[in-house]
């Protein structure tokens, strides 16, 4: 590992992206402690204290903003609305067949985008107003509309900016930019909850046994992750011979890789998000804080309940939605019809794509529920326990498969260069 990551930074191109991600993201964190102005943060820190009766809620969104929202910081919105624009194009884009045509279309990508970045600035201005104007009133210093629209301001403006330097790392470093914004987030937030931790267990809170149980239930999500992540199916396809002029083409075999999860962990980012939607209208409604944190919160009963049967229904449904959006396999048997070739046994054509579909479908479905369970298995554990480490299965899993996904394209960009990497 190490070696490889030495010979990452002897390649120019490489190095500067790498740097470049870096700097990012230290940006990116710094960007966290600025507060917003005109908040009185002692009033935001009674909401968050172990009397307040919305106090789950807030430590949630806290967790997944990385402390930017518990300091109510120009981040605190985070990079969720740009997540939630996306899953709102993209299901449009299949209920609306002209939609969808227009996102086929040569610029469609970038068609995408833009209109993706503009519902991402209306979503955060109507979270950034839900916010002054409700649950997060009490804080603000001046009662003024001047003041109350700062605030307003601010919060989308930050917003805006994440989805930004999300895009430029996509763009520019390495990695895909939003998924290591919120990696950053989470991991930001592990030394305060294992000191956190460690001071329970000297005070006799937190016992042995709890801990062995939490870091058995990581290593497992580890391992779990790596393991769906790095399978796959292979699929082997024949090429015929066909000659072009005085030469001649095809006859070798070859293989499609068929992964288990090609989503990767983007349908529990998904999940999680659409999870947050009946959580952030507490912050509309503040009567309804209690009602929402009793039922759909990992933090009371029924509410994990409740919550971790919807985290696996959603998480199963994104890991087909997702998959399906990476890969059509009409599409794809047309493609090997065209170049010659064909899987054998499977007549090319439309068979080929029934196969491909039914292949695709029996692992997907294997993928999606080894996702869920890793997702909410330790979430339920947590919950019956004393520990103060607030990231579960969910946080978790994101954070081992963005790990995993960044190094698979440092392991790719190695490959170019004729270096041995160290993903087998």
């Amino acid at each position: 590992m190490f070696e490889t990551l030495k010979n990452a930074w002897k390649i120019p191109d490489l190095r500067k992206r790498i740097i470049f991600t870096f700097l990012m993201l230290v940006v990116y964190r710094l960007g966290a402690v600025i507060p917003v102005p005109g908040i009185n943060r002692e009033v935001i820190a009674s909401m968050f204290g172990s009397g307040n009766a919305g106090a789950g809620l807030l430590d949630f969104f806290d967790l997944m903003s990385g402390g930017a929202f518990k300091d109510f910081t120009i981040f605190a919105l985070n990079i969720y609305p740009y997540i939630t624009s996306s899953i709102i194009l993209q299901l449009l884009a299949i209920a609306i067949p002209k939609l969808e045509e227009i996102f086929k279309r040569e610029d469609g990508k970038k068609k995408m985008a833009q209109w993706t970045r503009y519902v991402t600035v209306i979503l955060a201005l109507i979270q950034a107003t839900a916010y002054s104007v409700g649950f997060f009133n009490s804080a603000i210093i001046e009662k003024s509309f001047s003041s109350i629209l700062t605030v307003v301001i601010v919060l989308t403006a930050g917003t805006a900016f994440l989805m930004w330097l999300g895009e430029l790392i996509t763009d520019r470093g390495i990695g895909n930019g939003i998924s290591l914004i919120i990696f950053t987030g989470i991991v930001s937030r592990y030394p305060t909850d294992i000191t956190g931790t460690i001071k329970l267990m000297m005070a006799g809170t937190v016992s042995v046994i709890e801990v062995i149980i939490f870091l058995i239930f990581a290593l497992v999500i580890v391992m779990g992750v790596i393991a769906i992540q790095q399978g796959e199916r292979k699929i082997p396809v024949q090429y015929a011979k066909r000659v072009v002029g005085r030469k001649m083409y095809g006859g070798q075999s070859t293989h499609i890789p068929m992964k288990v999860l090609m989503a990767g962990v983007m349908p529990v980012i998904f999940a999680s998000t659409l999870l947050a939607i009946p959580q952030t209208l507490a912050f509309f409604f503040p009567s309804m804080t209690v009602g929402i944190q009793k039922y759909f919160s990992v933090s009371q009963s029924p509410g994990v309940y409740i919550y971790t049967l919807f985290n696996i229904l959603l998480i199963v449904f994104f890991t087909y939605f997702y998959t399906a959006v990476q890969f059509n396999p009409f599409e794809y048997s047309n493609t090997l019809k065209e170049n010659g070739g064909f899987i054998p046994g499977i007549r090319p054509g439309r068979p080929t794509a029934e196969f491909l579909n039914k292949v695709l479908n029996r692992i997907t479905i294997a993928g999606a529920l080894a996702l869920a369970l890793i997702a909410t298995v330790p979430t339920l554990v947590f919950s019956f326990t004393n520990l103060q480490l607030r990231f579960g299965g969910t946080a978790l899993l994101i954070v081992t498969g963005v790990a995993l996904e960044t190094m698979k394209q440092i392991e790719a960009q190695m490959m170019m260069r004729h270096y041995k990497g160290f993903l087998k």
